[in-house]
């Protein structure tokens, strides 16, 4: 199987993740969703802010999904939808169980330090 064949679900939040994303959508990866946190309030007048994660995927025109709780059994349902071969997350939250070993080749993560001594 071709890399651009796989059905891959990239997961992450921070500016960081952003340029794994880009390398993905830039070299033709099928990325069948992007997963990352909900929006919150920030800064002074505590406006709504999109993560940075959200904001390429929605210049990519990428599908979002921003659950709450990663064990909500509406998400879980939604990612069983997507059918991916492979899961890419680079700085985001613990995975529960159930959705780390979902799809068949595996789940890579990509942190920025090390884990678990440094993690959040």
């Amino acid at each position: 199987m071709l890399y651009k064949d796989l059905r891959i679900v990239f997961m992450g939040t921070p500016e960081f993740s952003v340029a794994s994303l880009e390398v993905l959508v830039n070299e033709g990866c099928n990325i069948v969703a992007v997963i990352t946190a909900p929006d919150k309030p920030a800064g002074r007048g505590m406006q709504m802010q999109q993560s940075a994660v959200k904001q390429y995927a929605l210049s990519k025109h990428l599908k979002i999904l921003q659950p709450e709780k990663l064990k909500n059994k509406d998400f879980i349902d939604q990612l069983k939808e997507l059918k991916a071969d492979l899961q890419i997350v680079v700085a985001f939250r613990m995975l529960p169980e159930i959705v780390w070993n979902m799809p068949p080749l595996g789940t890579i993560n990509l942190h920025g330090s090390l884990l678990p001594q440094y993690r959040g």
